[in-house]
This record gives structure tokens, sequence and C-alpha cells, in this order.
């Protein structure tokens, strides 16, 4: 897929982990420079074989740090691509499914890593992380992830997964027309 002429809006990624597919659609007109260093980062194999390294039920997964790949050097959630984003803060609530940026307490330091809300919703982080994209199909899979035991880690949070959950590949595509519920004004009951 040539990311260059393609409309980002019109893309699809598909996380293969260990516990199913995540498909996730992205918001380029939110958080454009996000989208597209996602996109490119994924297109180029980064994210092959990195962890879900943070795991906190009913708030959040987080994963893409390379420091969380079998055999690498660092600690996991320390990691990056060598360059960091300015901050595209956006007005797309932090709820269930959607994917946003990690970053460090620099607003502007946001890299690879991203997570996925899993509570109904975290308000708290609106305004403050950008939000780039969403979980269209394979909540369940959030679920799964989600609910890996995990141990206190080194910050105090227990939050540290005790079993490996990894994004294997991750495949561009085009996306997918999906049906949604009526709603009553289109003559839904």
């Amino acid at each position: 897929m040539d990311l260059e002429s393609t409309d980002p809006a019109t893309i699809e990624a598909v996380l293969v982990t260990d516990k199913g597919p995540l498909v996730v659609t992205f918001f380029p007109e939110h958080a454009p420079r996000h989208v597209r260093s996602f996109l490119t980062l994924a297109q180029q194999g980064f994210y092959d074989g990195v962890a879900f390294h943070r795991i906190i039920r009913n708030f959040m997964v987080q994963t893409g740090c390379p420091h969380s790949k079998k055999g690498a050097v660092g600690t996991p959630g320390s990691g990056g691509p060598g360059y960091q984003l300015p901050a595209e803060f956006n007005d797309v609530p932090h709820t269930r499914g959607v994917l946003s940026m990690a970053r460090a307490r620099d607003p502007n330091s946001a890299g690879s890593q991203f997570f996925i809300v899993h509570g109904d919703q975290a308000s708290f982080l609106d305004g403050q992380y950008t939000v780039f994209g969403k979980v269209e199909e394979g909540l369940d899979v959030l679920d799964a992830i989600a609910s890996v035991e995990c141990d206190f880690g080194s910050s105090g949070e227990r939050s540290k997964p005790k079993e490996r959950v990894e994004i294997r590949g991750v495949e561009l595509r085009p996306r997918q027309v999906r049906e949604t519920a009526p709603t009553q004004q289109e003559g839904g009951q």
C-alpha cells in the first residue's frame, strides 16, 4: 500500500495478537501526524513482536515499545522509534476501544507507544493525550488482553502482565464498509 498517495481515512489496520485480531480505523482529521506515523511504522514492521507491556483492566492496555520484543535490551515502556511527535490533542473522548498515544511528561514526547482504552470511559485523559483511532472489530479480543493477570511492576502499579501477549503483525488494508444498527430516525424501533 502506498501511504503517500492513500488517504489514511480509507485505511484500516488488523493488529494480529496472541488473543485474536483487533481491527482499527483512524482519525487523520484529528491527528494527522500520529496516524501517518503509526501507519508508516506498521508498514515497516516496527510493531511486529511488540508485547502489551502494561495492562490495567477496566482502564487500558498499552503496547508499541520496541524494548518489549523478545530478546530486546531495555526496559519495556521506555523505548520508541527514535523520534517524538508534537501533541495533536483533540476533542475525541477517551471511551472504550479508543486508541491514544502514550507519552512521557512532555506533551510532545509521543513516539510509537499507544494504548487502547478498555473501560467505558477515561475522560480524565481527554485533552492530555492524542486520540488517533478506534477499534472497529475485536472488543472481545481487547477484553481478553485486559483480563490477563498482572503483577506489581517497578512503578508500584499492578500492571505487569504475567502472560506475554504480543502483536504478531499488522496488516494494512482498505477500510471495510460496516453496517451499523439503524437509529430511530432511520426507521429503527
